[in-house]
């Protein structure tokens, strides 16, 4: 099970700082590719690669407005009906869902959210979410 922390920079690597540096370099288009964007804040590929899923950065003004969330959902009804009861009843909104077909009798499910009212941590959803029956490898893919 993951667990997050908010941390201040100062206590951390600088290496997590350069990976975010690299990050916004490739998505504002200053950088060609990950090659390019790691020699220009120097860091070893190695270290982006390492890092780039791990390591997230906040403002405060922005600091829980929008996350992505995986996970695996069996194939039986009413599990992710289940799933957006417990996202509504934390007063999260679900921008987007995506759900794959199932493949083993389970199906892999991505679902955007807007955190701006939510009454509670991503990490209480992400764990209220894994204790739902048919759910599992709950996962925060990025946040924002």
């Amino acid at each position: 099970m993951d667990k997050y922390y908010i941390i201040d920079q100062s206590l951390l690597p600088e290496t997590f700082s350069k990976v975010i540096a690299a990050r916004h370099l490739l998505e504002g288009g200053k950088a060609k590719n990950i090659s390019e964007a790691v020699k220009e804040v120097g860091i070893s590929r190695g270290s982006f690669y390492k890092y780039k899923d791990l390591v997230f950065e906040t403002e405060e003004e922005n600091w829980n407005r929008k996350a992505v969330i995986s996970f695996m959902l069996n194939d039986e009804a009413g599990i992710l009906s289940t799933v957006l009861k417990e996202i509504a009843e934390s007063h999260a909104s679900v921008l987007t869902i995506n759900q794959n077909i199932p493949i083993h009798k389970l199906a892999s499910v991505v679902i955007s959210l807007d955190l701006s009212k939510m009454e509670t941590t991503i990490d209480g959803l992400i764990k209220m979410i894994e204790k739902i029956y048919g759910t599992s490898n709950v996962r925060l893919v990025s946040i924002e």
